[in-house]
C-alpha cells in the first residue's frame, strides 16, 4: 500500500471522528493529514511527511485559536440582539415600584421590568438590554 493512501485513510478516519464527536480540532489536524498525503504523492520522504503533517495541522489549530480569540465574545441568548428581537427596543415607564420594579406596555402586552445595575429608578425612556424569563431588564435611554 502507497504511503498516500495511509495518509488519506487517516485523513479520513479522522474526519469521520470529527463528524461524531464534533470536535472541530479533528477537523484541523486532518488538513494535516492531507498535506502530508499530497507530500507524499509528490515523493517527499517519510520524515518530511510527518514534520508536514505537524506543522500544517498544528499551525491551522494555531491560527484558528487566534481568529478565535481576536473576535469579541458572543453575548448570552438573552442579551444578545441576534438572538432576541426585543434587545435595544426602546418602552416608556410612567413610575416604579419601592422595590425597583415597574409594568411597561410593549407590544400590545404589560411586562414586568425591572432596572439594569447601577440605573436609578425614575420615569422616562428605557432601553431593553435583556430578557430575562418573562421580565425585561432596563437601561436608561440616553438622549431621550
Amino acid at each position: 500500500m502507497a504511503e498516500s493512501t495511509l495518509w488519506w485513510l487517516a485523513a479520513g478516519a479522522l474526519i469521520a471522528v470529527e463528524l461524531v464527536t464534533g470536535t472541530f480540532y479533528m477537523l484541523m489536524i486532518s488538513v494535516g493529514l492531507v498535506a502530508a498525503a499530497l507530500g507524499a504523492h509528490a515523493g517527499v520522504a517519510v520524515t518530511w511527511q510527518w514534520v508536514i503533517a505537524a506543522l500544517v495541522g498544528g499551525g491551522s489549530i494555531v491560527v484558528w485559536r487566534r481568529i478565535k480569540g481576536s473576535q469579541p465574545p458572543v453575548a448570552p441568548a438573552r442579551a444578545n440582539r441576534d438572538v432576541n428581537m426585543d434587545i435595544g427596543e426602546v418602552v416608556h415607564v410612567d413610575a416604579f415600584n419601592d422595590d425597583g420594579t415597574c409594568s411597561v406596555h410593549y407590544r400590545g402586552a404589560r411586562w414586568d421590568a425591572v432596572l439594569a445595575p447601577e440605573e436609578s429608578a425614575e420615569s422616562g425612556s428605557y432601553t431593553i438590554v435583556e430578557v430575562v424569563g418573562s421580565r425585561l431588564i432596563l437601561k436608561k435611554t440616553l438622549g431621550l
